[in-house]
């Protein structure tokens, strides 16, 4: 548990980063912040800053855009992220990644454990590692517990692209990038997505980089 001036401490700078209004300055990969496990949200920050930060965070997303972004990610060490996707794509891309939509949440201190054996990969990107995406194989159905901004536990089932959005946030929380867990051959520039590996499935780019896809 924090003590009373490491709340104090946290609260100021979280003031500091609101006080210029406007979405957040996003920490980008190298920054030790988003490297160390992030504490566990004790009620440092209070109901009024905390509403404060979460919108925020929320603003921020909106503006990157995308559609998870968790408290590191803007220089913060608390177990505090935020989603929200619209889905905005193809039939044929919601069908094949399981993207529908999810409306916007805030997860506090959520951790996640698989539901099944199956993994489902596909290319994923990074606010914090801007530029690049990388497949990466991840469980197609988790178990996410956790609360929300107002203290409500939930315990929840999440399949497809939204199980893929909790486990990349989750993670950030705890000091992991999905670079870690990707396939390193896969990685590839935005602008080579958009020109070369744009399909529902990364299956063209597995075989033309090199890499294995999970059965």
């Amino acid at each position: 548990m924090a003590l009373p001036n490491e709340h104090a401490s946290l609260a100021e700078q979280i003031e500091r980063l609101l006080s210029a209004g406007g979405p957040l300055p996003v920490v980008a990969a190298g920054d030790p912040v988003l490297r160390r496990p992030a504490a566990p949200y004790e009620g440092q920050l209070g109901p009024a800053l905390l509403a404060r930060f979460v919108e925020a965070l929320r603003l921020t997303m909106h503006a990157a855009p995308g559609v998870g972004l968790a408290a590191p990610q803007v220089g913060v060490g608390l177990r505090i992220a935020v989603i929200e996707d619209p889905a905005p794509v193809p039939d044929e891309v919601r069908v094949t990644r399981g993207r529908v939509p999810q409306p916007f949440r805030v997860l506090v201190n959520p951790s996640y454990e698989a539901t099944g054996p199956a993994r489902a990969a596909f290319y994923e990107g990074c606010l914090s590692v801007p530029g690049y995406q990388a497949v990466v194989a991840r469980h197609a159905e988790v178990r996410l517990r956790g609360e929300d901004e107002h203290g409500q536990a939930f315990d929840e089932e999440f399949t497809g692209w939204p199980a893929r959005i909790v486990q990349h946030e989750t993670d950030h929380l705890d000091g992991v990038l999905y670079l870690d867990r990707a396939e390193t051959r896969s990685l590839a520039s935005n602008q080579a997505m958009a020109e070369l590996w744009a399909e529902p499935a990364p299956l063209q780019a597995a075989r033309a980089l090199g890499f294995d896809l999970p059965d």
